[in-house]
């Protein structure tokens, strides 16, 4: 018989004493992991020890991710998760080959600037589908082997444009937006499992899709740190850093909010956004 979620979770705190994360025995999905902060979450929670599926939508570039995880990481547990999760087919895939998780990232995301009155139907239908509705479709299938066993964790990264609706990209931040409401509603029905739902707000980070996004809006011709001065200057000036936040950043708020350290954090809204939200509150 299983200890009681409350008792668990103090067990869990008067064990953790010093800041040591050990994710070692627990199995993470991590769903568009093959780059940016993806792959940077998958090798945090493989360096805390824990078995990372990788997902990407092809073979090919979940193999070569594989390739650069283990040379970085070369004592890393890692196994290969292809499958398009906004298809049935790609969900199937994906669960087929991770049929139990304990850690469950939904990092999948497509962004990209567009004037508002020129978003169609059809764009703003992919974005809530990409954005939101695969981590709904991933948490399914998921959440109940976790609260059946009495523990788990899931993550929905976000965004600050979820919170700070960009007027060049409105479609991306309403379903940010929409992944705050997911995160909590499933933490209601998690509620007293022992499994943690949370969501993290990601502020503008270095990543390459970043980069060109960057350029788009500024210019190809300045050197990549003038650039970056630039863009958040003229289109992020409420940066308390004033820089990008590069990926580990994010991973690292990630791989705590998958341990038991994390075990009283749930149905929140962590922000890792470098001050970029102007609220003393989530």
């Amino acid at each position: 018989m299983r200890d009681p979620p409350a008792k668990r979770g103090a067990e869990e705190g008067e064990r953790s004493g010093a800041v040591q994360i050990d994710l070692t025995g627990r199995t993470a999905v991590v769903t568009g992991s093959t780059q940016g902060i993806g792959a940077a979450i998958a090798l945090g929670l493989a360096r805390a020890g824990a078995r990372v599926a990788v997902n990407g939508r092809s073979a090919g570039s979940v193999d070569a991710a594989l390739e650069r995880m283990r040379t970085r990481e070369p004592g890393g547990d890692f196994l290969a998760a292809p499958g398009d999760i906004a298809s049935d087919e790609g969900l199937d895939w994906v669960t087929e080959a991770v049929p139990r998780a304990d850690i469950l990232i939904n990092n999948l995301g497509v962004f990209g600037s567009r004037p508002a009155l020129e978003i169609d139907d059809a764009e703003w239908r992919r974005y809530f589908d990409t954005n939101v509705l695969t981590a709904v479709r991933m948490i399914r299938r998921y959440l109940p082997g976790m609260t059946e066993r009495g523990w788990g964790r899931v993550q929905n990264i976000a965004s600050d444009s979820a919170v700070v609706i960009p007027a060049e990209m409105i479609h991306y931040g309403m379903s940010k937006t929409a992944l705050l409401a997911v995160s909590r509603g499933f933490a209601k029905e998690a509620a007293g499992s022992g499994v943690c739902v949370n969501s993290v707000i990601a502020g503008p980070t270095h990543t390459g899709g970043v980069e060109d996004f960057v350029r788009d809006l500024v210019g190809r011709d300045l050197p990549w740190d003038e650039a970056q001065r630039a863009f958040m200057r003229e289109y992020r000036p409420q940066s308390l850093i004033q820089r990008l936040i590069e990926p580990e950043e994010i991973a690292a708020m990630v791989v705590y909010l998958s341990s038991p350290l994390a075990s009283a954090t749930t149905g929140a809204a962590i922000r890792v956004d470098g001050g970029y939200v102007d609220s003393i509150v989530p």
